[in-house]
């Protein structure tokens, strides 16, 4: 009963409410950025190869990482192949317009970030709480997207995580699916755990040099493989666009409909316009805070446009055909097999383990600042120790629970984020839009553009950009 009323819900928001808000939001911005996306594209470019002034200060391409790291995971391997065996080869389609408009809504929210984060001991830090407070002067509000937030990250995706971790285990002979899922919850719940306590810091910067390296290799695996089968590709581009605009389709059924996937997926692997991106957005030191925007609209680019794509058209290459019984790992692993043989379900397994333990820390790495916006302060031992413990215990509900319920849960948690973050960005934009006039006058007269409150009208007491 749970599931069912999880997935009327998760419906009822995607087939009315969030996809008229994240498109209609995303065209907004498009047009009133002067289609920012394409305008600024080569600036973006040279922005992410600027070193920050201070030491230790973390530059526009570490930020870019911390953010495409939170992007990049289990949702651009799992989440695509569920959204073209249940929307669809259409399904792609609708997910690079999510992509290209929802770039937009990227820009301004991490923008936003960037005008209003706070000084700390160890440099700067912020996102959607902090400027929904600061300049809407509603901690109500902040504090309920904090909220929606913790039970994001802490609860929906971290279970869809460790659900999609031990999907990729059904290839393999010895996997039984009412024990196997249980075991592979507990081994991760404790690994987790002991990185959580403060023992396994070997191990997260092990996994933290692997991932990078991993998704290299990944997109290199995808690139070759699609060469490979180079000449399915107009078959399957055909198929991609004749879907995406078979309306009668569509709206026949439009809740298992490629767009309502496309539109799911799409944005649970690029965030655009979640709010999650900005808490890392803050964190950079940069001269303008449009720099920062920029960076982070990239990270949606690089997300969907260039690893979504890539696991796509491998798949879909593949002659293997998408259907709903291969949703998740198994279509992934069946395309990949198809060309690599048996290594291919190792090859999976391998990069997923990386992916998902590295998304579960640092999903627990937002839940954490957000505790600490909550509380006014950095949560104490006791709390903590609840805190991480019961983290662990979802992780391993998560594990061994449904695909349906946890894809539903996550994306009903995802969309209370945008339907809070979204019109506020809205009513906040003037701002961000300010300052990105500030940006290019600068830029136009030869100069390395340097941020002012107060040259946009900003006359309240902010912590950065006073002087």
């Amino acid at each position: 009963m749970f599931a069912e009323i999880v997935g009327a819900i998760s419906n009822f928001m995607y087939s009315y409410l969030l996809i008229v808000m994240l498109v209609a939001v995303g065209l907004y911005f498009t047009v009133r950025t002067r289609l920012v996306q394409l305008r600024m594209f080569r600036e973006t470019i040279q922005v992410i190869m600027e070193k920050p002034v201070g030491k230790d200060a973390v530059s526009s391409f570490q930020a870019l990482m911390v953010s495409t790291a939170s992007r990049v995971g289990t949702g651009n391997i799992i989440g695509i192949s569920t959204a073209i065996c249940l929307g669809g080869y259409g399904a792609v389609f609708w997910m690079w317009v999510i992509a290209v408009v929802g770039g937009a809504s990227a820009f301004i929210e991490s923008t936003l970030a960037q005008i209003y984060k706070k000084r700390g001991q160890q440099g700067s830090y912020g996102g959607p709480a902090y400027y929904i407070e600061a300049a809407l002067g509603s901690r109500v509000l902040a504090v309920l997207f904090s909220i929606a937030l913790i039970a994001t990250y802490g609860v929906g995706f971290n279970m869809l995580c460790a659900y999609n971790l031990q999907s990729t285990f059904i290839a393999y002979s010895f996997y039984d699916p009412d024990t196997t899922p249980w075991i592979i919850g507990g081994v991760l719940a404790v690994l987790v755990g002991y990185c959580l306590f403060g023992g396994g810091r070997r191990v997260i910067a092990a996994t933290s040099t692997l991932v990078p390296i991993m998704g290299v290799i990944y997109i290199s695996v995808a690139f070759i493989l699609t060469l490979i089968n180079i000449g399915q590709l107009p078959t399957v581009l055909g198929k991609i666009f004749s879907q995406a605009f078979d309306f009668q389709a569509i709206f026949s059924g439009f809740a298992g409909s490629c767009v309502m996937f496309g539109i799911k997926r799409g944005l649970y692997s690029n965030e655009a316009g979640v709010g999650s991106a900005p808490n890392a957005a803050a964190a950079a030191d940069v001269s303008h805070p449009v720099k920062q925007g920029l960076v982070q609209m990239l990270s949606v680019f690089i997300d969907t446009l260039l690893i979504c794509t890539a696991t796509a058209f491998m798949c879909m290459t593949s002659g293997v055909e998408p259907v709903k019984e291969l949703a998740g790992a198994p279509y992934v692993q069946t395309a990949l097999a198809a060309s690599m043989g048996g290594v291919a379900k190792v090859f999976i397994t391998v990069s997923m383990v990386l992916f998902a333990f590295t998304t579960l820390l640092g999903n627990l790495y937002y839940v954490d600042n957000c505790f600490a916006y909550i509380m006014k302060a950095v949560p104490g031992p006791t709390f903590n120790m609840v805190y991480r413990a019961l983290a662990c215990v979802v992780i391993f509900i998560g594990a061994g629970s449904s695909m349906g319920l946890m894809w539903d849960l996550a994306d009903v948690l995802m969309g209370c984020m945008a339907i809070i973050n979204l019109p506020v960005i809205c009513m906040l934009g003037g701002p961000a839009l300010k300052a990105m006039d500030d940006y290019s006058e600068q830029r136009a007269a030869g100069k390395n553009p340097v941020f002012r409150a107060r040259s946009i009208g900003i006359s309240q007491k902010l912590d950065y950009w006073q002087e």
